[in-house]
Protein backbone atom coordinates (compact mmCIF):
# COMPACT_ATOMS: atom_id res chain seq x y z
CA UNK A 1 0.00 0.00 0.00
CA UNK A 2 2.98 2.48 1.04
CA UNK A 3 4.58 1.71 -2.31
CA UNK A 4 1.16 2.55 -4.18
CA UNK A 5 0.85 5.59 -2.18
CA UNK A 6 4.50 6.60 -3.23
CA UNK A 7 4.25 5.82 -6.97
CA UNK A 8 0.92 7.63 -7.09
CA UNK A 9 2.78 10.65 -5.14
CA UNK A 10 5.71 10.36 -8.06
CA UNK A 11 3.12 9.34 -10.86
CA UNK A 12 1.45 13.26 -10.13
CA UNK A 13 4.86 15.08 -9.04
CA UNK A 14 5.88 14.23 -12.57
CA UNK A 15 2.78 14.87 -14.26
CA UNK A 16 2.90 18.32 -12.83
CA UNK A 17 6.39 18.85 -14.01
CA UNK A 18 5.44 17.91 -17.64
CA UNK A 19 2.31 20.11 -17.19
CA UNK A 20 4.79 22.89 -16.34
CA UNK A 21 7.31 22.03 -19.37
CA UNK A 22 4.26 22.53 -21.75
CA UNK A 23 2.95 25.79 -19.95
CA UNK A 24 6.73 27.19 -20.41
CA UNK A 25 7.20 26.29 -23.69
CA UNK A 26 3.65 27.67 -25.05
CA UNK A 27 4.83 30.88 -23.80
CA UNK A 28 8.09 30.70 -24.96
CA UNK A 29 9.35 30.93 -20.77
CA UNK A 30 13.05 30.92 -21.56
CA UNK A 31 12.89 33.92 -19.02
CA UNK A 32 12.75 32.82 -15.22
CA UNK A 33 9.19 33.77 -13.72
CA UNK A 34 11.19 35.78 -10.91
CA UNK A 35 14.75 37.28 -12.48
CA UNK A 36 16.85 39.92 -10.17
CA UNK A 37 17.60 42.62 -12.61
CA UNK A 38 19.32 45.35 -10.45
CA UNK A 39 18.11 48.42 -8.07
CA UNK A 40 14.92 50.02 -9.75
CA UNK A 41 14.00 48.74 -12.73
CA UNK A 42 11.41 51.00 -14.63
CA UNK A 43 10.53 50.17 -18.28
CA UNK A 44 11.13 46.64 -20.70
CA UNK A 45 11.20 46.05 -23.83
CA UNK A 46 12.83 44.02 -27.05
CA UNK A 47 15.32 45.11 -28.90
CA UNK A 48 18.61 43.98 -31.02
CA UNK A 49 18.98 40.14 -31.67
CA UNK A 50 15.28 39.69 -30.08
CA UNK A 51 17.04 40.00 -26.73
CA UNK A 52 14.78 42.43 -23.84
CA UNK A 53 16.71 45.81 -22.56
CA UNK A 54 15.32 47.07 -19.17
CA UNK A 55 15.85 50.30 -17.63
CA UNK A 56 17.88 50.19 -14.32
CA UNK A 57 17.54 53.82 -12.44
CA UNK A 58 19.84 52.43 -9.35
CA UNK A 59 20.33 55.23 -6.51
CA UNK A 60 19.63 59.16 -7.67
CA UNK A 61 23.30 59.90 -8.41
CA UNK A 62 24.31 61.84 -11.75
CA UNK A 63 25.44 59.04 -14.32
CA UNK A 64 24.67 55.51 -12.19
CA UNK A 65 21.92 54.86 -14.24
CA UNK A 66 21.83 51.93 -16.84
CA UNK A 67 20.36 49.79 -19.52
CA UNK A 68 20.62 45.64 -19.18
CA UNK A 69 20.48 43.61 -21.82
CA UNK A 70 18.01 40.11 -20.82
CA UNK A 71 19.32 37.20 -23.03
CA UNK A 72 17.51 33.90 -20.96
CA UNK A 73 18.61 34.03 -17.66
CA UNK A 74 21.69 36.28 -18.24
CA UNK A 75 21.47 39.92 -17.08
CA UNK A 76 24.90 41.93 -18.59
CA UNK A 77 24.69 45.66 -18.48
CA UNK A 78 24.57 46.76 -21.83
CA UNK A 79 24.44 50.80 -21.78
CA UNK A 80 25.70 53.22 -19.17
CA UNK A 81 26.29 56.79 -18.05
CA UNK A 82 22.14 57.88 -17.67
CA UNK A 83 20.80 59.84 -14.64
CA UNK A 84 17.48 58.50 -14.39
CA UNK A 85 16.14 56.16 -17.32
CA UNK A 86 12.84 55.25 -17.73
CA UNK A 87 10.35 54.49 -20.65
CA UNK A 88 12.20 52.79 -23.17
CA UNK A 89 11.18 51.09 -26.85
CA UNK A 90 13.02 50.05 -29.60
CA UNK A 91 12.92 51.78 -33.43
CA UNK A 92 14.50 50.67 -36.08
CA UNK A 93 17.90 50.01 -35.20
CA UNK A 94 18.50 52.34 -31.85
CA UNK A 95 16.57 51.99 -28.53
CA UNK A 96 15.06 55.40 -26.95
CA UNK A 97 14.89 56.14 -23.52
CA UNK A 98 13.53 59.05 -21.41
CA UNK A 99 16.03 60.57 -19.05
CA UNK A 100 14.61 63.40 -16.69
CA UNK A 101 14.81 65.98 -19.61
CA UNK A 102 16.06 64.77 -22.25
CA UNK A 103 15.62 61.39 -24.64
CA UNK A 104 18.46 59.07 -25.50
CA UNK A 105 19.32 57.56 -28.25
CA UNK A 106 21.36 54.11 -28.18
CA UNK A 107 22.91 51.64 -30.63
CA UNK A 108 23.49 48.57 -31.15
CA UNK A 109 27.01 48.25 -29.42
CA UNK A 110 25.60 50.16 -26.57
CA UNK A 111 26.97 53.79 -27.41
CA UNK A 112 24.69 56.60 -25.89
CA UNK A 113 23.56 59.74 -27.51
CA UNK A 114 21.07 62.31 -27.23
CA UNK A 115 18.03 62.65 -29.86
CA UNK A 116 15.95 65.31 -27.94
CA UNK A 117 17.42 67.77 -25.52
CA UNK A 118 15.43 69.80 -22.84
CA UNK A 119 16.10 72.81 -24.88
CA UNK A 120 14.83 71.27 -28.39
CA UNK A 121 11.00 71.15 -26.83
CA UNK A 122 8.71 73.39 -27.96
CA UNK A 123 7.29 73.67 -24.15
CA UNK A 124 8.87 73.55 -20.62
CA UNK A 125 9.80 69.94 -19.78
CA UNK A 126 8.71 68.84 -16.23
CA UNK A 127 9.70 64.73 -16.24
CA UNK A 128 9.90 62.89 -18.93
CA UNK A 129 8.55 59.47 -18.37
CA UNK A 130 7.06 56.67 -20.78
CA UNK A 131 8.31 56.21 -24.27
CA UNK A 132 6.43 53.79 -27.13
CA UNK A 133 7.10 53.28 -30.69
CA UNK A 134 4.94 55.21 -33.58
CA UNK A 135 3.40 52.31 -35.91
CA UNK A 136 4.97 54.27 -38.71
CA UNK A 137 8.59 53.43 -37.60
CA UNK A 138 9.89 56.90 -38.12
CA UNK A 139 9.49 58.36 -34.52
CA UNK A 140 8.38 57.78 -30.47
CA UNK A 141 5.96 59.05 -28.18
CA UNK A 142 6.55 60.42 -24.99
CA UNK A 143 5.20 61.82 -21.61
CA UNK A 144 5.87 64.38 -19.45
CA UNK A 145 4.32 64.01 -16.29
CA UNK A 146 4.07 67.85 -15.20
CA UNK A 147 4.12 68.83 -12.09
CA UNK A 148 5.21 64.93 -10.32
CA UNK A 149 6.12 66.07 -7.08
CA UNK A 150 2.89 68.11 -6.17
CA UNK A 151 1.13 64.50 -6.34
CA UNK A 152 1.59 63.27 -2.77
CA UNK A 153 0.66 64.23 0.44
CA UNK A 154 3.35 62.10 1.50
CA UNK A 155 5.67 59.78 0.20
CA UNK A 156 3.70 57.45 -1.58
CA UNK A 157 0.39 58.75 -0.77
CA UNK A 158 -1.71 60.63 -3.18
CA UNK A 159 -3.49 63.81 -1.74
CA UNK A 160 -6.81 62.50 -1.47
CA UNK A 161 -9.64 63.00 -4.53
CA UNK A 162 -11.59 65.81 -4.16
CA UNK A 163 -9.44 67.49 -2.17
CA UNK A 164 -7.75 71.36 -3.10
CA UNK A 165 -4.63 69.72 -3.81
CA UNK A 166 -6.35 67.29 -6.10
CA UNK A 167 -8.41 69.93 -7.49
CA UNK A 168 -5.53 72.05 -7.86
CA UNK A 169 -3.48 70.37 -9.18
CA UNK A 170 -1.34 72.30 -12.38
CA UNK A 171 -2.16 70.76 -15.99
CA UNK A 172 1.15 70.74 -17.76
CA UNK A 173 1.14 66.70 -18.68
CA UNK A 174 1.32 66.24 -21.87
CA UNK A 175 2.13 63.70 -24.42
CA UNK A 176 4.96 64.32 -27.23
CA UNK A 177 5.65 62.92 -30.37
CA UNK A 178 9.50 62.84 -31.28
CA UNK A 179 10.53 62.01 -34.98
CA UNK A 180 13.75 60.09 -35.89
CA UNK A 181 15.28 63.36 -37.31
CA UNK A 182 14.75 65.56 -34.25
CA UNK A 183 11.51 67.36 -34.75
CA UNK A 184 8.95 67.53 -31.61
CA UNK A 185 5.34 67.97 -31.87
CA UNK A 186 2.33 67.87 -29.04
CA UNK A 187 0.33 64.98 -29.94
CA UNK A 188 -1.90 65.55 -26.46
CA UNK A 189 -1.71 68.37 -24.96
CA UNK A 190 -2.15 69.54 -21.38
CA UNK A 191 -6.28 68.62 -19.86
CA UNK A 192 -7.71 68.03 -16.52
CA UNK A 193 -8.67 64.34 -17.65
CA UNK A 194 -4.67 63.46 -17.93
CA UNK A 195 -2.96 66.09 -15.30
CA UNK A 196 0.16 63.81 -14.85
CA UNK A 197 0.12 61.31 -17.67
CA UNK A 198 2.41 58.26 -16.86
CA UNK A 199 2.59 55.69 -19.40
CA UNK A 200 1.68 55.35 -23.46
CA UNK A 201 0.96 53.25 -25.71
CA UNK A 202 -0.25 52.95 -29.20
CA UNK A 203 -3.31 50.39 -29.91
CA UNK A 204 -4.16 47.54 -32.36
CA UNK A 205 -5.34 50.23 -34.33
CA UNK A 206 -2.74 53.24 -34.07
CA UNK A 207 -4.76 54.79 -31.72
CA UNK A 208 -2.71 56.73 -28.76
CA UNK A 209 -3.56 55.40 -24.89
CA UNK A 210 -2.26 57.46 -21.60
CA UNK A 211 -2.23 55.77 -18.42
CA UNK A 212 -2.61 59.29 -15.97
CA UNK A 213 -0.94 58.74 -12.92
CA UNK A 214 -2.63 60.81 -10.22
CA UNK A 215 -6.06 60.50 -11.41
CA UNK A 216 -6.40 56.60 -12.12
CA UNK A 217 -7.52 57.41 -15.04
CA UNK A 218 -6.88 55.61 -18.70
CA UNK A 219 -7.37 56.96 -21.78
CA UNK A 220 -8.05 56.43 -25.35
CA UNK A 221 -7.82 59.02 -27.96
CA UNK A 222 -10.39 58.87 -30.06
CA UNK A 223 -11.76 61.71 -33.26
CA UNK A 224 -13.49 63.31 -30.96
CA UNK A 225 -10.86 63.76 -28.39
CA UNK A 226 -9.61 61.46 -25.24
CA UNK A 227 -11.86 58.95 -24.00
CA UNK A 228 -11.95 56.97 -20.12
CA UNK A 229 -11.52 53.67 -21.00
CA UNK A 230 -10.71 52.94 -17.06
CA UNK A 231 -10.76 54.83 -13.87
CA UNK A 232 -10.01 54.47 -10.08
CA UNK A 233 -6.56 53.59 -11.25
CA UNK A 234 -4.91 55.79 -9.32
CA UNK A 235 -0.70 55.45 -9.76
CA UNK A 236 -1.50 53.83 -13.60
CA UNK A 237 1.65 53.40 -15.29
CA UNK A 238 1.84 50.82 -18.23
CA UNK A 239 -0.92 50.95 -21.09
CA UNK A 240 -1.01 48.28 -23.72
CA UNK A 241 -3.54 46.58 -26.33
CA UNK A 242 -3.46 43.30 -27.34
CA UNK A 243 -5.47 42.36 -31.08
CA UNK A 244 -8.69 41.54 -29.41
CA UNK A 245 -9.16 44.66 -28.20
CA UNK A 246 -8.32 44.22 -24.75
CA UNK A 247 -6.36 46.40 -22.98
CA UNK A 248 -3.75 46.07 -20.10
CA UNK A 249 -2.76 48.53 -17.30
CA UNK A 250 -0.51 48.52 -14.10
CA UNK A 251 -0.30 50.57 -11.31
CA UNK A 252 2.80 51.42 -9.73
CA UNK A 253 1.61 52.47 -6.51
CA UNK A 254 -0.70 49.80 -5.86
CA UNK A 255 1.41 47.14 -7.15
CA UNK A 256 -1.84 45.51 -9.42
CA UNK A 257 -1.87 44.91 -13.14
CA UNK A 258 -5.38 44.87 -14.57
CA UNK A 259 -6.84 43.52 -18.20
CA UNK A 260 -9.92 45.51 -19.25
CA UNK A 261 -12.26 43.89 -21.94
CA UNK A 262 -12.66 44.89 -24.90
CA UNK A 263 -16.07 44.19 -25.32
CA UNK A 264 -17.65 45.24 -21.98
CA UNK A 265 -14.67 46.39 -20.37
CA UNK A 266 -15.00 44.03 -17.45
CA UNK A 267 -11.75 45.01 -15.30
CA UNK A 268 -9.63 42.19 -14.24
CA UNK A 269 -6.90 41.82 -11.68
CA UNK A 270 -3.94 39.61 -13.46
CA UNK A 271 -1.94 40.36 -10.32
CA UNK A 272 -1.53 42.32 -7.41
CA UNK A 273 0.51 42.36 -4.17
CA UNK A 274 3.47 43.76 -5.73
CA UNK A 275 5.46 46.53 -3.95
CA UNK A 276 5.35 48.43 -7.53
CA UNK A 277 3.81 47.50 -10.65
CA UNK A 278 5.88 49.07 -13.31
CA UNK A 279 6.23 49.73 -17.50
CA UNK A 280 5.31 46.22 -18.46
CA UNK A 281 5.74 44.69 -22.22
CA UNK A 282 3.19 42.71 -23.64
CA UNK A 283 3.99 40.06 -25.85
CA UNK A 284 0.97 38.57 -27.24
CA UNK A 285 2.78 35.99 -29.10
CA UNK A 286 3.73 34.81 -26.04
CA UNK A 287 0.61 34.73 -23.62
CA UNK A 288 2.60 36.93 -21.15
CA UNK A 289 3.69 40.49 -19.46
CA UNK A 290 7.16 41.20 -18.63
CA UNK A 291 6.48 43.56 -16.00
CA UNK A 292 9.34 45.23 -13.81
CA UNK A 293 8.64 45.29 -9.83
CA UNK A 294 10.68 47.92 -9.33
CA UNK A 295 11.26 48.33 -5.97
CA UNK A 296 12.04 44.85 -5.61
CA UNK A 297 14.54 45.11 -8.21
CA UNK A 298 13.26 42.07 -10.78
CA UNK A 299 11.52 41.36 -13.66
CA UNK A 300 8.11 39.39 -13.62
CA UNK A 301 6.91 36.91 -16.22
CA UNK A 302 3.32 37.34 -16.14
CA UNK A 303 0.76 34.85 -17.61
CA UNK A 304 -2.61 36.59 -19.70
CA UNK A 305 -5.77 35.49 -19.13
Amino acid sequence: MKNTKLILVSSLLLAGAFFNSLFAAHHGAKLPARLEVGERPESITKGFDGDYFVTVMNGKEEGDGVIKRIHGSKVTVFATGLDEPKGICFVGDHLFTTDLNKVRKIDAEGNVSILADESDFPLPVSYLNDAAAAPEGDAIYITDMGANTKMFKEPGVFWPIGSNEYKNMPIIGRVYKIHLNGTISISINSNNLMTNPNGVGVGKDGQLMVGAFFRGNVLEQTDLGLKVIGHGMRGADAVEQDSKGNYYVSSWAQGKVWKIGAADHNVTVLIEGLQSAADFYLEEDKGRLLLPDMKAGVILTVPLL
